[in-house]
């Protein structure tokens, strides 16, 4: 078998909301969907969502990097996964959403070869992800009307609460979301680099009354000295990096470090399925557990992520909700997964599952 052409399209995506972080303010995104076309017939989907904040990558530039990938995946076997990988990494380093784009597709081609759901091709260890759903940063008493309506009306039992810019205010919001959902949701905090050390110590120290099982990012994504300064200090709650690990090389590192306790894998930082599974593997020999995220993305982006969380027991969270936000959830793409309340079904379909045509 072997890859004819890779097709691009821009799709543009409206929030129903603007959507506030600790560094940034969304009001809209706009993804790269790809398909990979080969002499076989099959066809393979995969999304590039860069985020600039993050991937350090624009749409136009990533749509420079997935053409340059397509005068090279051209007359390759979609099977080939780590050549490919190793074709995309010698051309460019990083671009992480464009090579992710590319790592989609091909895993959709091999499930639709093989014939199993995408969850199986990775390792196929349940069907079922229980998803939590993220409150953006607003005033503390939207930020607890929007936790009360996620859990009492949509069924959520975990919630991701964005802080990071005001430690003081960030306690004040806990305190009134516990009061609104009760002891029983388990409640994670993203600070999203917005902490140094003094804030992070004083935040952390105040979120226990909460019980808050978990805080991602408290400082800057440079900074894993710091943070596994935290880490040795901090006792009661868990710490998970995100923005500080993109690839399994920056996991090594904060395994080395004794840095965190959990990893948070996104497809559109370390470049697709086949860089997560490493840093999932990696961390499991470090004696860490991860969990996936997500950038603003499709309906490809996201069932590639709850995907990759039900394929191994390793990864123990799912962070995939972003298209929640959508004033289209489906973004026009049915099938994938079925949902109830925060339960997520994935498809027995090969490969993504997905109904998609361009």
């Amino acid at each position: 078998m072997k890859i004819t052409d890779l097709k691009i399209e821009k799709f543009h995506v409206e929030l129903t909301e603007p959507f506030k972080i600790a560094f940034a303010e969304i009001h809209h995104t706009e993804s790269l969907l790809i398909k990979i076309t080969t002499d076989e017939g099959i066809e393979g989907y995969g999304e590039a969502a860069p985020f600039a904040p993050v991937t350090g990558e624009t749409t136009e530039g990533c749509l420079s990097v997935l053409q340059m990938f397509r005068q090279g995946l051209i007359g390759m076997n979609p099977m080939d996964i780590e050549k490919v990988h190793v074709m995309m990494d010698g051309l460019v380093h990083g671009n992480g959403s464009a090579k992710c784009a590319v790592d989609i597709a091909l895993h959709d081609i091999k499930g639709k070869v093989m014939g199993e759901p995408l969850y199986r091709v990775l390792g196929g260890y349940q069907d079922t992800v229980q998803n939590d759903i993220t409150i953006g940063i607003s005033t503390p008493e939207k930020m607890a009307a929007s936790a009360a309506h996620y859990v009492k009306d949509m069924g959520y039992r975990i919630l991701k609460i964005k802080a990071g810019i005001d430690p003081e205010e960030d306690l004040r919001t806990l305190a009134l979301i516990r009061q609104e959902v009760g002891p029983d949701v388990r409640l994670r905090v993203d600070a999203n680099q917005g902490y140094d050390i003094a804030k992070a110590e004083f935040a952390l120290e105040g979120m226990k009354k909460y019980g808050i099982e978990a805080v991602e990012q408290c400082l800057p994504d440079w900074d894993l000295e710091g943070t596994a300064y935290l880490h040795s200090m901090v006792s009661g709650i868990q710490l998970m990096l995100d923005e500080s690990i993109h690839t399994p090389k920056d996991a090594a590192r904060a395994c080395r470090l004794n840095a965190a306790d959990i990893f948070n894998i996104k497809l559109m930082k370390c470049g697709g399925l086949y860089r997560g599974l490493q840093i999932s593997t990696l961390a499991e020999n470090f004696g860490k557990t991860c969990m996936v995220g997500c950038m603003l993305e499709t309906k490809i982006a996201i069932t590639a992520g709850l995907s990759l969380v039900a394929a191994r027991k390793n990864i123990t969270e799912a962070d995939c909700d972003s298209f929640m936000y959508y004033k289209d959830a489906d973004t026009g793409m049915p099938g994938g997964f079925t949902k109830e309340g925060d339960m997520f079904h994935l498809s027995d379909k090969p490969g993504l599952g997905l109904d998609i045509s361009f």
